[in-house]
Parts: C-alpha cells; structure tokens; sequence
C-alpha cells in the first residue's frame, strides 16, 4: 500500500524540478495514515487523520530532498538528498537525532521499509538490511537495468516479499522472500517494461502496469497466477505513476501523467460461478460471452475490466502519488500531485461513478499566495468539470462562493427540476471568487422562457 513519487520520477535525483515548485518527493507511509514530503529546502511530515485540516507533524532544514519514507506511524524517517544520493540518513525525528547512515556505490533510486526489512534499490542491485540493527542481510547483485529504481516491498512483515522487474526489456516480475533470501516466483505480467508495483497490505495480492500504462493487472502471490486485468484507457499510452490497493483490497487506484485517476473494483467470482450482483459484472459476463466469437486481441480488451470510479484532476502532465485509505471511518481516495497539493475524495464503494472532492490542501506555500484562496481556486475548477452533469441530474453537493469575500461552502441543495420552464433564475447560482491576484468569471445558470422545457445556458463574463 505504500507508494512514493518524485518530481522527476520514482525516486530518481536527476532529471528537472517541476516549474516554479520547490518540490522533491511525496509518500504515503504503509497504513496511508501519514504522508512525507520532500522540498528543496527540507521535509515535512503530515497526519491523515481527517479531511478538514493537514496537521505538520515534524518539519527538517535538510536540503534537496528527493526520497522520504516513514515507518508507519513511529519516529524512523529514511532521507536521501540530492547533495549526498549514495547516502542512506535515518533519524529519529521525534528526537531530533541521526540513528545511522550507510553509504552505496551508485545512486540510491527508492528505499522501501516495513517492521523487518529494509530494501534500497539501485540502478542494477538491491541491499536488504534487517531494520532493527541495520545489519546487511543480502545484496541482490546483477539485477536487470532498472533505472527508475521500481521496486515495491509487502509491508506485512511476517513474509516480507519484494518485487522488481525481472527483464529490461519485458514486463517480467521477480517475487523475492526478503525473510528467507529465496526467489519466490516469476510473474510474466507484461509485454513491455514495467512501470509500477504495489502489494495488498496481506501481500497476497501484486498489482502491476507497463510503460504503455493501458492495462492494469493483479496476480495472487506467491502463486503468481493472474487474477484481475483492468483496461485504463486505449487511445492513449500513458506514464503510470502509482498503483495503490484500499485497506480491505476491494479496490485499487491508479494514477499517471493524465488528468484521470482510476479505481478498479476487484470482484470475485462466487462459491456457485456467479459474479458478484452489480451492474459492472454483468456487463463483463456479457461481453466475456460475446467475445468468444471475436477476434483475439478484440476478445481481450472485452473482457478486461473497466473503471469503477474516476477522479478529473484540474491540472494534467504532472506526476503524482494515490493512495486509497479509511478517514474518519469513510473510504477516502487521497492524491497528492507535483504542484504540492493534497486533493481528498469521498469513495462510494457500491455505486463508484465520478468522485466528489471533498478537501484541497497546500502542502507547500508559495511566496506572497494565500493557501485557502488557492484551494478555494481548485475547487471552482473542479465544480465547473462537474456542472454540466449536475445540471442534467439531481445535484447531491455543490459549491456555493460568495464573490464579495474569500469563503467556500458546500450545500446539499433538494434535488432540481429542469423538466419544467421557469422565468426566474435556477437557485443554482457559481458566482466568482475574488482571490488576492485574480478574479474569476461569474457562472449563472439559468433558464429561458422558450418551448424547449431543458435549456440551460451558461454566461460567463
């Protein structure tokens, strides 16, 4: 469950800095319960344990950080700066002191942690050190080129399996027993180079992607046998990003350099041979019956499950890092993007759909900008995405600004009826949000006295 991204890739020093954004790293720790941030001018680490407010739990001045990892919720924090990247820093941060540092021959590109084992990859090896003392245990030398430092360790620790790419070239995973210093198995899992990896926190489950980024599968572990294949788009190929299973791994998350970032439901097939009841599985059993009588690569892509819920971020061509956790005792999908913002949607887990953004938070203030204008500016986009489609049905949230001053809040309107004509304005109304550098155009909606019983028209000024 745990998932990490840099500005310039996973865990990787080079490459360039997002513009104008002192940004480095962003990770969610195992439990998703506390997210890490690394900055040009040091780190931050924040609680997730509700959606009103982003609580700083410990700030550092280390330069131009590029990985942080913490371990669960207690005081070890792993640091690589770009000043020193062969150098391994971990600390007691509650504390304020250096518990040890260890030194590597190439560049550190990811460092990966549960309660036993501690994995840094390199560019073509792996060093596993046991966490309590920090004694070397094994060094995977000779692995395939793996530039991106792409690997992924279980953070149920009684197994402590650790996957990374298995060829070069291929999508071929290689599943390792980091308790037992054994190859567990080979997961042929792609045809093209892999590009993310993420465990279920029972580590009985491995998602992957490819650099294609079309097709998203899960394998059972340690049987590697394939279990779900999911299709995230066609037209388009794509960077994936981060994959990330929910707490319970009924659904899996994932994002890329898009716009879009998808939640698959992994449905299982019951005792008697029937799908769960849901609309989505009987729409898959209906097209896996009528593939049969298709083409191969036709009856594939029917037969691969489609999105269960998807989220529209307002920017795209940005990397970002997805997480799916419980908050305040609600499914919540988490996604911290390069820019340096937190977004947190509410998840519907029985009828999915598009996702309702609950919370913006900036997790770095820029220079003369107002954090709640700038979420606030977030939101209206956000709301504008959605308008069309609330119009057209009954709205259950929506945005109320106030233009004469900087203030948000939603409303639960009654359901609204557009099927009949009315001269006065729907009560629906998106004025603009006066913000300390830029105005926003007004939004009416309203309807005309015409024959048509629907038409909405949209004024901007």
């Amino acid at each position: 469950m745990e998932s990490a991204v840099g500005a310039s890739g996973p865990g990787g020093p080079d490459g360039p800095d997002t513009p104008g954004v002192p940004f480095g790293c962003a990770s969610f720790n195992q439990d998703s319960t506390s997210l890490a941030l690394g900055t040009k001018t040091g780190y931050k680490l924040f609680s997730l344990t509700t959606v009103d407010k982003l609580d700083c739990i410990h700030e550092s001045e280390t330069s131009n950080v590029y990985i942080v990892e913490r371990l669960f919720s207690s005081s070890l924090v792993v640091v690589v700066s770009t000043t020193t990247p062969q150098l391994m820093n971990i600390y007691h941060f509650k504390k304020g002191t250096e518990i040890c540092n260890y030194s590597y021959p190439n560049n550190i590109l990811a460092v990966k942690l549960n309660r036993h084992r501690l994995a840094v990859c390199l560019v073509d090896s792996i060093y596993i050190h046991n966490i309590k003392d920090m004694k070397l245990l094994k060094t995977l030398l000779n692995i395939p080129s793996n530039p991106s430092g792409l690997c992924a360790l279980s953070t149920n620790h009684s197994n402590s399996y650790l996957a990374y790419p298995g060829n070069a070239t291929m999508g071929e995973i290689i599943v390792y027993d980091a308790n037992n210093m054994s190859t567990v198995t080979m997961v042929p899992a792609h045809d093209s180079p892999l590009a993310a990896l993420c465990f279920n926190a029972s580590a009985t489950k491995l998602a992957s992607a490819s650099e294609r980024g079309t097709v998203i599968r899960v394998f059972s572990i340690p049987e590697g046998l394939r279990l779900f294949e999911f299709r995230r788009g066609m037209k388009r190929y794509v960077n994936i990003s981060s994959l990330s299973f929910s707490p319970d791994a009924q659904f899996l998350c994932a994002s890329s350099n898009t716009e879009t970032v998808h939640i698959f439901k992994l449905e299982q097939v019951g005792p008697s041979g029937d799908e769960t009841a849901s609309w989505s599985a009987y729409v898959g059993k209906m097209f896996t019956a009528a593939s049969s009588y298709l083409p191969a690569p036709v009856s594939g892509m029917m037969s691969q499950d489609r999105a269960f819920a998807t989220v529209h971020l307002v920017t795209s061509g940005q990397r970002n890092v997805c997480a799916l956790t419980m908050i305040q005792k609600l499914p919540r999908l988490l996604v911290a993007t390069a820019d340096g913002q937190l977004f947190i949607y509410n998840v519907n887990p029985e009828d999915g759909g598009f996702l309702v953004l609950m919370t913006c938070m900036r997790l770095i203030i820029k220079k003369q900008r107002d954090q709640k204008s700038q979420c606030q500016h977030r939101r209206v986009h956000h709301m504008l995405q959605l308008l069309p489609y609330q119009l057209l049905v009954p709205p259950q949230r929506l945005l109320l600004l106030h233009p004469h001053h900087s203030s948000t809040s939603i409303l639960t309107p009654s359901p609204l009826d557009v099927s009949k004509p009315s001269k006065s304005l729907i009560p629906l109304i998106m004025a603009g949000l006066t913000t300390l550098q830029s105005t926003l155009p007004f939004i009416v909606a309203e309807t005309l006295q015409s024959h048509k019983t629907s038409d909405i028209f949209l004024h901007a000024f």
